[in-house]
């Protein structure tokens, strides 16, 4: 009897780097599960996919989509949690309401999401976790000021991946610097030292590569996929 076939779970999957990440692995030969607000129904018939509308900050979705796997395939072997962007302005001005709605969208999401695959991964000798994150988790910017959560994501994740690598459960953070999928701006552009954005694709190769068996003896890292533009060592 041949292997079952991997499963994995795409959230934020409707557009951008997600949409990118749920085609890289289809490529790869998963059975994909996806969520994004618009329910990203036509990627899911492109990549014969199952998919359903919800929000990463939103439990119950979360729950649902877990549920979801579990019901077409059972097993999940991967997870790429993408996410939306959080709320931006200026510092001191960013209202408490946004702050929380950030800890959900940034840092609550992966927790949630951890607690609901973790058995179900143990259960079955081990999976793969990658967290999307941003280089401005190490250099945080002005211009994303939420990003600063991320550093409590990246904080999370090392607890996580100590935590659970000997049951052969593995999470890594996934730092993009700017990618295509937004506006170019000429000032970003010029900061970077490859001299370009980078191609969503670029960063679903590495989301693929962090998820895969090639990465076996990664875990707890943050590795960050931004053209240099970053400077701490």
């Amino acid at each position: 009897m041949p292997p079952p076939r991997k499963t994995a779970i795409v959230t934020a999957a409707g557009r951008g780097i997600g949409a990118a990440v749920a085609r890289r692995l289809a490529a790869d030969g998963y059975f994909l599960v996806l969520m994004s607000p618009s329910g990203c129904g036509a990627l899911a018939l492109e990549l014969g996919a199952v998919a359903m509308a919800g929000s990463v900050a939103a439990p119950g979705d979360l729950e649902q989509l877990v549920a979801l796997a579990m019901q077409r395939s059972g097993r999940i072997d991967a997870v790429f949690n993408g996410t939306g962007h959080p709320p931006k302005g200026a510092l001191l001005s960013i209202r408490d309401a946004d702050w929380h709605l950030g800890v959900d969208m940034v840092l609550l999401n992966v927790i949630r999401m951890a607690r609901l695959v973790t058995p179900i991964m143990h259960a079955q000798g081990g999976g793969s976790i990658v967290n999307l994150s941003s280089y401005a988790a190490f250099e945080p910017e002005h211009d994303f000021p939420l990003s600063t959560l991320r550093a409590a994501l990246g904080a999370f994740t090392k607890l996580y991946a100590d935590e659970h690598a000997a049951q052969g459960i593995r999470m890594n953070g996934l730092l993009p610097g700017f990618v295509d999928s937004l506006p170019e701006k000429e000032a970003r552009r010029q900061r970077i030292p490859m001299g370009r954005y980078a191609r969503v694709e670029e960063i679903a190769n590495a989301a693929a590569f962090l998820l895969s068996d090639a990465a076996s003896y990664i875990t707890g890292q943050n590795l960050r996929v931004d053209g240099g533009i970053t400077r701490s060592v």
